[in-house]
């Protein structure tokens, strides 16, 4: 495979350059925000624990892997763009198991591990029997794991349950301005893509800002007291 071939998916690049894509690439400046906002709102709260600091990279890392592809416009920049929201997904699922399932360490590993199968047949059945969403298809299970941990959430009365139910509405929307990017090049030549950028900043920092607001850990049982000698 040559990792160096240029990829042209998107209405706005009409040229291999580096800037042929000013909107989709600046865009990714929402992933930023949305990092430095859920930073702001840790250190404040008193957060700023290792699996916190974690998330909040890793959604830096969501920023810069897009804004590569969308410049280099390369397959290697395309790996680049999706590695980091993969892992962001499943250290999510994994957070959202063990902080607001409080399920333990290894039961709340299994929900990220047992995703992946899930989001590849659940795919899989969509592309087969429905019609195609210009790739978007591969993102509909995050829909589907916001929405269920929503409504568990929900049911159990925690407060993280409205900002991931909020989380799945804006991700559905911006899901819909991916699918439709190819289709509206001839009415609208920059296309759709940088709002799919921007709900995405949004999504992450609702999804950010519930584990820092929700998901602090248990605090420590103390251990009985001893009144003998």
């Amino acid at each position: 495979m040559d990792w160096a071939a240029k990829v042209d998916i998107y209405c706005e690049r009409l040229d291999p350059s580096f800037w042929a894509e000013p909107l989709n690439a600046l865009s990714n400046l929402a992933f930023l925000v949305a990092a430095f906002i859920a930073f702001r709102a840790a250190r404040r709260a008193g957060r700023l624990e290792l699996l916190t600091l974690v998330m909040i990279l890793l959604a830096v890392a969501v920023g810069v892997g897009s804004f590569l592809f969308h410049t280099f416009a390369t397959r290697w920049a395309g790996v680049a763009d999706t590695m980091p929201i993969l892992l962001f997904i499943l250290f999510y699922l994994y957070l959202a198991a063990r902080r607001y399932l409080r399920l333990p360490v290894m039961a709340a590993l299994v929900v990220p591990v047992a995703f992946v199968p899930f989001a590849a047949l659940f795919t899989n059945l969509w592309r087969g029997a429905l019609p195609s969403l210009n790739g978007s298809e591969g993102y509909l299970p995050v829909v589907v794991a916001l929405l269920l941990f929503g409504a568990i959430l929900h049911f159990r009365g925690h407060p993280a349950a409205p900002a991931l139910i909020q989380a799945a509405a804006v991700f559905a929307l911006s899901l819909t301005f991916r699918s439709l990017d190819q289709s509206v090049c001839g009415a609208i030549p920059i296309g759709v893509h940088f709002l799919w950028h921007c709900l995405n900043g949004l999504l992450l920092a609702l999804v950010m800002l519930a584990f820092i607001r929700h998901g602090a850990p248990r605090p420590a049982r103390l251990a009985p007291r001893s009144d003998g000698g």
